[in-house]
């Protein structure tokens, strides 16, 4: 078996302000697995928040070639990706899953999802990020996603013009599910102040509203509103999500941040069973590296996987999502292919 890799920039159509940061745009790296003349494949992207600049990716990459190489099959890399897990950053450990996956269901001739054991799978509503910009500008933005045929949409929060933000936006689609998310920027306090302040726009959820590192704190919120909240960085792992069990409504699963499609049905099968919803989100990437997660996405009560759709031009294409609904093409493996 044989890995290579190449890189990429990916440049968002307007920069992408949240809370903490200001996003133009990321380097994204294609990682390809090669076995009997299949070649699967995967992406990571450089993360400020992760700590995973290009540097870093590259090099780790560079060390894996004969680590790779010693596996006759994929199927045995596939089941030593959780022994990995310790040396490798999640989103290098993810993109090495995404393409070891693609690679078998490519072998097989089926999709991932049907490889996995999913005979089935359906379009999925997606949500579409708003960031922080001003309410005149959310209305816009609103009302062309409105046009577009979204029914879901993620508010970014953290600043003084949230409720006029959210009001603006609600106003402009009366009739979507609106999920807010300050990236932590809240304290307890001044969440559960602005969840009843916003009772009127019927609010779905709110993601992460307080910096990671004080669960118990979420479930002090959880306590005081009617608003579902879903824990984010706080829901990494499956022992998050067991310490988290009875404090919050649902996690958010990205497959960047849990290292993979194997680990994510761990972390949502055990969010299931303590009786969480799944939300599936995503960082800014191409199809190809949001493609893993639409494969999952029956698991989920919140879809969003939108990454490729702020992007000024995707190199892969596959899974839709344009007018609001995400499509597989039903192709084997994931079911992306490049753009050329």
């Amino acid at each position: 078996m044989r890995i290579s890799w190449r890189t990429y920039p990916l440049r968002l159509r307007e920069p992408l302000r949240i809370s903490r940061s200001t996003m133009p745009g990321r380097d994204a790296v294609q990682v390809d697995l090669s076995h009997d003349g299949v070649t699967g494949h995967g992406e990571v992207v450089t993360s400020v928040y992760y700590g995973l600049d290009l540097a870093a990716i590259l090099d780790v990459l560079a060390g894996l070639g004969q680590r790779v190489r010693g596996y006759g099959e994929p199927e045995a890399l596939l089941a030593d990706l959780p022994a990995l897990a310790a040396d490798l950053p999640a989103g290098v450990l993810a993109a090495l899953d995404a393409a070891v996956h693609d690679l078998l269901g490519r072998r097989a001739g089926m999709p991932v999802h049907r490889w996995l054991g999913r005979p089935t799978w359906s379009p999925v509503p997606t949500a579409h990020t708003i960031g922080l910009v001003t309410p005149d500008r959310a209305a816009v933005t609103a009302q062309v996603l409105a046009r577009r045929g979204f029914q879901l949409v993620k508010v970014k929060c953290g600043d003084d013009a949230d409720q006029a933000r959210i009001a603006a936006v609600r106003a402009a689609m009366p009739q979507a599910r609106l999920v807010v998310d300050p990236n932590g920027a809240w304290t307890p306090e001044q969440t559960v102040r602005l969840l009843d302040a916003l009772v009127p726009h019927d609010i779905d959820a709110v993601e992460q509203p307080i910096a990671p590192g004080t669960p118990q704190l979420l479930a002090w919120i959880s306590a005081r509103t009617d608003v579902r909240v879903i824990a984010d960085e706080d829901a990494a792992t499956v022992a998050h999500v067991d310490a988290l069990a009875g404090t919050v409504a649902g996690i958010n699963i990205k497959i960047a941040k849990c290292g993979g499609m194997h680990a994510a049905q761990r972390i949502a099968a055990t969010a299931s069973a303590h009786g969480m919803e799944i939300m599936l989100g995503c960082l800014v990437a191409s199809s190809l590296g949001i493609a893993p997660a639409v494969h999952l996405a029956g698991d989920a009560r919140w879809v969003d996987l939108d990454g490729h759709l702020l992007l000024t031009g995707d190199p892969w294409t596959g899974i839709g999502g344009h007018d609001g609904i995400l499509r597989l093409t039903g192709a084997p493996g994931l079911g992306v292919r490049a753009v050329r």
